[in-house]
């Protein structure tokens, strides 16, 4: 039985904008999965699906071992919606021809619609602007198809066959760049799928209470809290469905930012019922991160030494079974890849691709399919205040992730010093709207000559980062004011030892991240 009443599932073809398709999904309150393609078929139908999504992807149809389309998704007689490499996956499997384009076309264009009977372009504006990227393009639709919209250069830019609901787009709706893209979803959310728009904060919080009632029982949890708004949620969730079973476990681990332990004690006190152990392991985390420069190694001994600590407190409980985590969505597709092979690891998160395979504890992450933005609005759901729902984003490694090569306690010092005035200027400068979603400083590797009155200096570089984001999986740096930067610049070279110079990253995610390691 599936868990919600309306789900879709987006199978992941390899697209770098396959995690947007279940961001339009989701904004429209639809429930939805990003599943890799060669998935088994058992995992995907215990879902229920009401209606699959094809997403992109860099393969030709024709390339051998290229991803082709399940047979489950036609058997089922659901509707299905494929987007540029899922549209020609759909058209070969189903006899139409695919074929390379004369040029590839990446970028905007006018899409003109012919069918405005269609359901899929209801209301949609004719012409209108999508952003193409693709090699091939089809030729000849399968049978019972019908072309729906064409661009100068792709004369079957869209198809669809109304009787079966089955559709295909050449140009990808859920970028920004595409004007309409959202409304062509709700379409066929809507319209064509025939949902209701059922995923709500409050409906999640009923079924995860519910969920982890059943399957913790009479046993007890410990939960990992961080102070960020994700292992803050997941704490409050559980403790409302299980009480006393459950204490949250804080560990001091020497990488926090300034004054945060104190505050976070403070917030955990107020707002989380269950009670708080601060374990004070600064020491064990330095000696474990010694010599240690590989960003992917860090991370790997970090979440060690969390597990490590959890089984030591767990055992001055008594038996513990369950661990608590706020692991969120971005942080599984960024850990594992959502697609055997198809979407790429970017990196192991402390809590998701590092953890020892050894560990005493069965994970209980009830966050785990969630966007940022989604936890903030559970958070807002439950009552938490805006001050811990909306506090921007820090990794669990904290400052570990934001010093490039070796932790040390005197880079600790130099960074947790620069970090404090980026934090402080920013939140001085009552910028609105316009303040970013994060902001930090990074300790480079980099020394650079300086001079300071009458001397030679050989210091460290301070990078700044600000980014806006809505849900982490995307970024653009924050264009802040030049006279903010001048002064965040001046303060670190002036009051933090060991720093000359300072520069702001001006590099988006893509194609970088937002944290340097």
């Amino acid at each position: 039985m599936a868990e919600h009443p309306e789900t879709i599932v987006v199978l992941d073809f390899g697209s770098q904008y396959n995690q947007l398709i279940a961001r339009r999904v989701r904004e429209a309150h639809v429930y939805c999965e990003l599943i890799p393609w060669d998935a088994p078929a058992e995992r995907v139908l215990a879902l229920e699906p009401a209606g699959f999504i094809l997403s992109g992807g860099p393969a030709s149809v024709y390339a051998p071992g290229a991803p082709t389309l399940p047979a489950y998704v036609l058997a089922s007689g659901k509707p299905v919606l494929g987007i540029c490499y899922g549209m020609q996956a759909l058209t070969h499997a189903l006899g139409g021809r695919v074929a390379p384009a004369a040029a590839r076309e990446y970028g905007h264009a006018e899409l003109y619609i012919d069918a405005p009977d269609s359901p899929l372009f209801a209301g949609i504006s004719s012409p209108t602007r999508v952003w193409m990227s693709h090699g091939d393009r089809i030729e000849r639709p399968p049978a019972g198809f019908r072309v729906l919209a064409h661009t100068a250069n792709a004369p079957i830019a869209a198809m669809g066959d109304d009787e079966r609901r089955l559709y295909g787009l050449q140009f990808h709706p859920e970028v920004h760049h595409t004007a309409e893209g959202k409304a062509i979803f709700h379409n066929f959310l809507f319209r064509i799928c025939g949902l209701h728009g059922l995923w709500r904060p409050e409906n999640f919080i009923a079924e995860s209470i519910a969920q982890i009632r059943q399957r913790v029982g009479q046993e007890r949890a410990i939960c990992a809290v961080s102070g960020g708004v994700d292992s803050t949620v997941a704490a409050t969730l559980v403790s409302r469905a299980i009480g006393d079973q459950l204490t949250c476990i804080f560990v001091d681990h020497g990488l926090h930012r300034q004054g945060e332990v104190e505050e976070n004690m403070e917030a955990f006190r107020r707002h989380i019922q269950a009670p708080t152990i601060l374990v004070d392991a600064r020491e064990r985390f330095l000696r474990a991160l010694a010599g240690v420069t590989d960003p992917e190694e860090k991370r790997r001994v970090i979440g060690r030494e969390f597990i490590r600590v959890f089984e030591e407190e767990a055992r001055k409980l008594g038996r513990v079974r369950y661990l608590v985590q706020g692991t969120i969505y971005p942080d599984v597709i960024e850990s594992s890849g959502a697609g055997s092979g198809a979407t790429a690891r970017i990196k192991s998160h402390h809590n998701v691709g590092a953890l020892p395979s050894d560990m005493d504890f069965e994970l209980i992450e009830p966050l785990r399919m969630l966007f940022k933005d989604e936890v903030r609005q559970v958070g807002e759901a439950l009552g938490l205040p805006a001050s811990l729902v909306h506090r921007q984003p820090c990794p669990g490694p904290a400052l570990a992730v934001r010093i490039i090569g070796e932790v040390t306690e005197e880079k600790l010092a130099i960074l947790r010093a620069a970090d404090a005035i980026v934090t402080s200027e920013i939140e001085a400068a009552n910028l609105g709207p316009d303040k970013p979603w994060q902001y930090f400083a990074v300790l480079t590797s980099v020394r650079s000559v300086g001079v300071m009155g009458d001397g030679r200096t050989y210091q460290y570089l301070v990078a700044v980062r600000a980014v806006s984001s809505v849900d982490g999986m995307t970024a653009d740096w924050s264009r802040l004011p030049y006279d903010l930067l001048a002064r965040i610049s001046s303060r670190i070279v002036n009051e933090v030892p060991g720093v000359n110079r300072v520069v702001y990253d001006i590099s988006s995610k893509p194609p970088a991240t937002i944290e340097w390691e």
